[in-house]
């Protein structure tokens, strides 16, 4: 028997393959940890095609969190100033089945919510939906991939006809011209990174431009980092296109054949001259034709793009106008080309397949389409008309529906919205009003489970098998290496037990999840991410696989629209026509700088892992504010003081970080710490709810805020007492 047992890692959208084994082995030292704690070996799968064997510092340490803070036990309490008491399952069982079924009894169906989370498998996320879209009848399942990827996944949707990343990780090894965006690739998806910053510093004919207000690690890769003004993207964008447009860079045959829509962009991007982009972006007329010529010239360009992107005001104008840049060049369905969205989370892919978001059916189907809820009830075996036509709400709409009493219970799994949702103290205060909150996790406590009134330990990554689909469309299966701790339980197991007890006992009749995904893959049959063709068996046997991958097929296929035909109804790609509006929230005088957020390499999200693991706390020990020395001078700040930074909405502080890496006018702080980790540094009770009006994507990535600095003594306290902290 192999000692190691292959999975994926459960953070980032990279699905970089793990090797697991246990911590005695024998004829070898049992693994501890620096307490000496037993804990479970990991390296990199030398034969996961997307990672090669890479890993980074959170993927190498991931062991170390699996047993610190685990919740063990089914707990509830009557309010949220009591205190909880354990339960068995079946009492948990109970009083949500109860709860559930006086809602329906009153009409108020509706009412129900859950928000789930990239950190599902998919066979999770599937069973969620069947539970609620299906049986319950309620659309009202959202996730937080709707703060990471909602944006890419209406821009894929609205110019291809459907969701999918149409590239593969080979591909940053095959293009002339790397053009990242809105990306800080080298710290948040550092395995690709490392496949490109190699292929680059190789090739010297290889081009690599970074679009970011930051001097980030990435961008000191780049050949030309292109530092623009936060909101001008589509400025940049469509001053590139009329720069490609001016010197004929432009694939005349694609657009005429395999296009629509292209005289009203046409339209648009003459209106952005050079003179124009450079002032609105604050960047010189060189930069912005250089970055148009190393576009124009290369033979293949590969875009990529994250949260920069997609968490604004503006997401979906901003993906459909980097996919414009392709479609107007042709740069699509070849090798080392296309416009490639890099997911923030590990499945939410998974979920987006699954049909995990409030707007979403299985197998990417939309629930305003009568045709597909039509096919999801009848493969259901449910009455027609069983689903919703109506969108459900999305993450957002159920804080504001509890603010409104709309919202009667709100079952909350594997996320920590109470430190990653945005305008955070009103957060706080809907969450507060919660007539009934569940909350599934692994870890307690957490920012989240103040606000529960039942608390069900779920069982995470490494002790439950299923299928996790990363940004290249490749499917693995993670195997489980060890026993759920005590009464914990798969999440999916979880939600069919509750429709179990609801009485849709017919409906969730699987013994384990290789039959969940059995069922579930068959949905996809003929639709866009066909996957009838995968199991888990499949799976174990062939290793991770590229869908589309049909029942039949004998081999994978790594890019999409090779064909350069669509999924739309005339098979044409089409043109956004989008001037630029700007950010949601400008600078003004009483607010005159502009708050960006982000991640730090070894950190994850809320810490709810990261932050029990000693490597990375060390790594990252504390919050900060970086600010440009200009800014710090005209304010009379020095490096290390505090900083109390201001919104509209609340108001944090941090030790400044003096540093040119970050643009005049704009400071940064990153998004990691909670009220578990630091006191007043949560960086979302600064951010605005504003969002994207196709997408519903928040924008998280900048708000106005002004600075005040703290006296030199108040901050030598300050830093005395959060490092005593540690």
């Amino acid at each position: 028997m192999n000692e190691f047992t292959k999975t994926l890692c459960p953070y980032c959208g990279v699905g970089c393959g793990l090797e697991v084994s246990a911590p005695a082995q024998y004829g070898k030292a049992t693994n501890r940890d620096s307490e000496g704690i037993p804990i479970w070996r990991v390296r990199g799968d030398k034969s996961h095609p997307s990672s090669q064997g890479m890993v980074c510092v959170k993927g190498a340490t991931i062991a170390e969190s699996l047993d610190k803070s685990r919740l063990h036990h089914p707990m509830v309490r009557d309010s949220l100033d009591a205190e909880f008491r354990r339960v068995s399952w079946n009492e948990a069982f109970d009083i949500i089945t109860q709860r559930i079924q006086t809602l329906r009894l009153n009409q108020a169906t509706d009412s129900i919510c859950m928000y789930g989370s990239g950190q599902f498998q998919t066979e999770d996320y599937y069973i969620a939906q069947k539970l609620l879209k299906g049986c319950l009848g309620t659309n009202n399942f959202d996730a937080n991939s709707r703060l990471c990827m909602s944006s890419a996944v209406s821009g894929y949707i609205q110019s291809f006809g459907a969701d999918g990343p149409p590239c593969c990780y080979d591909d940053l090894e095959l293009t002339d011209c790397a053009f990242l965006i809105g990306t800080n690739t080298a710290e948040c998806h550092p395995i690709i990174f490392n496949r490109l910053a190699k292929y680059h510093k190789k090739n010297r004919h290889v081009k690599m431009v970074v679009v970011d207000p930051r001097r980030t690690p990435t961008a000191e890769a780049a050949d030309l980092h292109l530092a623009i003004r936060p909101g001008t993207d589509i400025d940049l964008l469509n001053g590139i296109a009329y720069l490609l447009m001016k010197w004929n860079y432009v694939d005349l045959a694609f657009i005429d054949d395999c296009t629509s829509n292209f005289p009203a962009y046409a339209e648009v991007i003459r209106h952005y001259s050079p003179e124009v982009v450079a002032s609105r972006c604050g960047i010189s007329i060189e930069d912005l034709e250089t970055a148009a010529k190393y576009w124009g010239k290369s033979k293949s360009v590969l875009s990529l793009w994250s949260m920069g992107v997609n968490q604004s005001s503006e997401g979906t104008a901003k993906v459909r106008t980097i996919i414009n840049l392709h479609l107007m060049t042709g740069q699509i369905g070849k090798p080392g080309a296309g416009p490639f969205s890099l997911t923030g989370q590990p499945n939410a892919m998974g979920g987006r397949e699954a049909g995990g978001l409030s707007h979403l059916l299985p197998g990417y189907r939309l629930v305003k389409n009568a045709q597909h809820r039509a096919e999801v009830e009848d493969f259901w075996g449910l009455k027609k008309g069983q689903i919703s036509p109506v969108p459900g709400l999305t993450a957002w709409e159920m804080i504001t529906g509890l603010e409104t009493g709309n919202v009667g219970l709100l079952w909350i799994a594997a996320t920590n919205p109470a430190v990653s949702m945005p305008d955070l103290e009103r957060t706080k205060k809907a969450l507060l009003k919660s007539p009934f909150t569940i909350y599934q996790d692994a870890y307690y406590p957490t920012e989240t489970s103040a606000y529960a009134h039942v608390l069900l330990p779920g069982a995470q990554w490494g002790e439950k098998t299923g299928i996790m689909t990363n940004s290249e469309r490749r499917v693995t299966l993670c195997s489980a290496f060890r026993e759920p701790p005590r009464e914990a339980k798969p999440d999916w197991e979880i939600f069919a037990e509750v429709g179990k007890r609801l009485g849709f006992t017919d409906k969730f009749t699987f013994n384990n999840s290789a039959e969940v995904y059995a069922e579930f893959v068959q949905l996809t049959r003929q639709r866009p991410c066909d996957m009838s063709g995968l199991s888990h068996g499949f799976l174990a046997a062939q290793g991770p696989t590229h869908w589309p991958y049909p029942q039949g097929s004998n081999s994978e296929i790594k890019r999409l629209y090779t064909n350069l035909r669509f999924h739309t109804n005339d098979g044409r790609a089409q043109f956004g026509a989008y001037y630029s509006k700007g950010l949601a929230e400008p600078p003004d005088d009483n607010y005159p700088f502009i708050l960006t957020t982000g991640r730090l390499y070894g950190h994850w999200h809320t810490q709810t892992r990261t932050g029990r693991i000693e490597k990375i706390r060390k790594l990252h020990p504390q919050p900060f504010i970086e600010i440009h020395p200009r800014d710090a001078a005209a304010l009379g700040i020095v490096d290390n003081q505090w900083l109390e930074v201001r919104s509209r909405r609340g108001k944090t502080k941090f030790p400044a970080k003096v540093t040119k890496a970050i643009s005049p006018g704009t400071v940064f702080v990153p998004m990691h710490w909670g009220k578990l980790w630091a006191d007043d540094a949560e960086a979302n009770t600064l951010t605005h709810s504003e969002a994207c009006p196709d997408s519903l994507q928040p924008e998280l990535k900048a708000c106005a805020v002004q600075l005040v600095p703290i006296p030199v003594e108040s901050t030598v306290k300050n830093y005395q007492f959060q490092s005593s902290q540690w």
